[in-house]
């Protein structure tokens, strides 16, 4: 019923005076990112712009759902790393929440390890921070308007996927990981445990011990250390690779 009713809200034309000039309707933007200053930054820069506002800048998943329930966004503006809970897993709880919901990701992690996973979800985009002011405008606009934004990169990976082509690119085993299984594996990478990552992803120690046996098959890696050395190692990369993006 709740969902039903966001999504008349969004949907409801306000009436004008035909002797009135007729105002721009703002669309409220929920930011959710887990950095203060990014989030003040993008609330800024949209801020300025005369067809959108931001209603709300939220910094993890509970605040999220309070920010949908009391504001009602025509669009949530996501960071895919949050504190508690990942990216992925907020798009899909939200949904369910409001399954018309427009969601847009903006992250400095690789569109080509994140971009897919996003829009299986159920988001409607995603993009790199380092793209720039000008085309996080353009992808908002896009998704606002009931389009899907992604880089001509990511479209003409999907677009190969669709026609049986070979993807162009790397094609990491990375790649072929569940959105679970995925987020174990960085898990671990963060020097986590069994125990650890059962009682943060809410699951049994058997049911996590389960993935870590999917992982190792899909790795081609033979030992429990070896998967720990391999995580570490791609989070390490990532890391590096974040470090040479300039903010902002």
């Amino acid at each position: 019923m709740n969902a039903h009713m966001n999504s008349l809200n969004r949907k409801k034309s306000t009436k004008v005076d035909p002797g009135k000039p007729v105002p721009v309707s703002r669309k409220k933007i929920m930011l959710v990112d887990d950095h203060p200053m990014m989030r003040a930054g993008l609330a800024q820069f949209i801020n300025k712009q005369r067809d959108m506002e931001t209603c709300c800048e939220l910094g993890n998943a509970a605040e999220a759902f309070e920010g949908l329930r009391k504001f009602n966004p025509d669009l949530v503006l996501t960071d895919i790393t949050l504190p508690g809970k990942s990216g992925i897993e907020l798009i899909k709880d939200l949904l369910a929440a409001d399954p018309e919901l427009p969601i847009l990701v903006v992250s400095m992690h690789d569109e080509t390890v994140y971009a897919e996973r996003v829009l299986r979800a159920g988001a409607r985009g995603y993009i790199m921070k380092e793209s720039g002011g000008e085309n996080l405008l353009v992808a908002i606009r896009h998704v606002l308007s009931g389009q899907v934004y992604v880089s001509p990169r990511i479209s003409a990976r999907i677009l190969d996927n669709l026609s049986a082509r070979k993807p162009r690119g790397s094609s990491s085993p990375i790649e072929k990981l569940s959105d679970r299984e995925f987020e174990i594996f960085q898990l671990i990478g963060q020097g986590k445990g069994t125990r650890d990552i059962a009682r943060q992803l809410h699951l049994s120690p058997k049911t996590v011990e389960t993935h870590r046996g999917h992982l190792k098959e899909k790795l081609g890696l033979k030992s429990a250390t070896a998967l720990v050395h391999q995580a570490t190692r791609w989070l390490e990369a990532e890391a590096s690779c974040l470090s040479k993006v300039p903010p902002g």
